[in-house]
């Protein structure tokens, strides 16, 4: 994704890895594509554009539209997802075309969703992809907002034995693993590990509790933080991103009941 305007260093990181999802998860998703030709379209939708589908950019490039202003452009490797939200209402839809022509692969959407949702690996992968697009709007609005707009830090970069969380404090941003591993700890008793590809953080920013546990990284941890109101507008337009918590808290569930009967059979022994 190429933006017409300067971005920093950590959107180019989110892109690659958005790259990365997108084609590890056409892999995974066994789908034959269709084509579509894209002829030079300044303005409108190109011919043959449906809502109904997605796209992957093959080669040139795809303009985003909104209200006569293009916001960004997709290139080689970029997926395209329909814009559900303009559909009723043209004047508030965003229109794709290409200055000079691009290639396109096609697959229908709702058996894309279908093979999506048909395994738990899959779907986590689709809301890994959903969580790195949504950072990367993010530092889109955030450079064409007024200076005084609060943003998010985004990406970081936690080394051995640092903090990601501290238990006690304001539940501020949702967290997505994108590499590393790190401990859950409860007053300073470890309860859980959090891997690759794990959302942690949400339950205190769902429910605007205090955070109940402290995240330390065991290992060097990249991590992607999304606000929590963003979050929230997330899981609402995405049953996704609720497969992928409730597996993610389902594993933490089984862990903690692990670890309690560990410390039972310990007291038992004593």
């Amino acid at each position: 994704m190429l933006a017409s305007v300067d971005l920093p260093d950590d959107f180019t990181a989110l892109n690659r890895q958005f790259r990365e999802l997108v084609q590890t998860l056409l892999d995974d998703v066994d789908l034959p594509p269709g084509r579509v030709e894209v002829t030079a379209t300044r303005s409108g939708n190109f011919r043959s554009f449906d809502g109904g589908k997605f796209y992957l950019v093959e080669s040139g490039t795809i303009t985003a539209r909104y209200r006569d202003r293009s916001v960004f452009l997709l290139e080689e490797g970029d997926l395209l997802l329909p814009d559900i939200a303009g559909l009723g209402d043209p004047d508030a839809a965003v229109y794709y075309g290409s200055e000079a022509g691009a290639s396109l692969q096609s697959f229908p959407a709702l058996e894309f969703m279908r093979q999506v949702f048909s395994r738990s690996s899959t779907t986590k992968l689709w809301t890994r992809l959903l969580v790195t697009y949504s950072g990367m709007m993010v530092r889109l609005a955030a450079v064409n907002s007024s200076a005084d707009v609060v943003t998010t830090p985004g990406f970081e970069v936690y080394q051995p034995d640092d903090i990601i969380i501290r238990q006690g404090d304001r539940a501020e941003f949702v967290y997505h693993m994108t590499s590393g591993v790190a401990d859950v700890l409860v007053d300073g008793v470890m309860v859980g590990r959090i891997g690759s590809g794990e959302i942690f953080g949400a339950m205190a920013a769902l429910t605007h509790a205090d955070r109940s546990a402290t995240v330390r990284a065991r290992s060097a941890c990249s991590v992607v933080k999304v606000p929590t109101h963003q979050f929230s507008d997330l899981i609402k337009s995405n049953p996704a991103t609720i497969h992928a918590l409730l597996s993610d808290m389902a594993n933490s569930i089984a862990s903690l009941n692990e670890q309690v009967v560990r410390l039972q059979a310990s007291a038992g022994d004593a």
